[in-house]
């Protein structure tokens, strides 16, 4: 699992620098603030194994996004990431293919354990 490659989706600075933080030691990581980049990442690292991706975004949302990811990359595991802690939007991203849910503040056990699951 050491070396694999982690893409980071949030339109929130200081939550990207802290996911290198907790991430940066372990994998591989590629930090991004909009789906669209997001997309643009991946069409030129199909090596790409976790997304992690914010649900609240300007633009495009992250459900939007994961939709849009999971019909090119149906392999790709993503965790949601919010500051919103909602069954519904949890029930949907878990429809829309997301294979984890993590609410802010995270602790970084979480995040560790969560991406390492995904990885396995």
């Amino acid at each position: 699992m050491a070396n694999s490659n982690i893409l980071i989706c949030d339109d929130e600075e200081g939550i990207r620098e802290s996911l290198k933080l907790v991430l940066g030691d372990h994998y591989n990581l590629v930090a991004v603030d909009s789906g669209a980049m997001a997309l643009e990442v991946l069409s030129h690292s199909p090596e790409t194994k976790v997304m992690l991706l914010d649900i609240k975004m300007p633009k495009t949302s992250g459900l939007d996004t994961l939709q849009e990811i999971k019909k090119k990359y149906p392999h790709l595991k993503i965790i949601m990431v919010t500051g919103y802690k909602s069954v519904e939007t949890a029930a949907e991203a878990a429809r829309l293919g997301a294979c984890g849910y993590i609410v802010k503040p995270f602790k970084s056990q979480e995040i560790l354990e969560t991406v390492k699951k995904n990885l396995g």
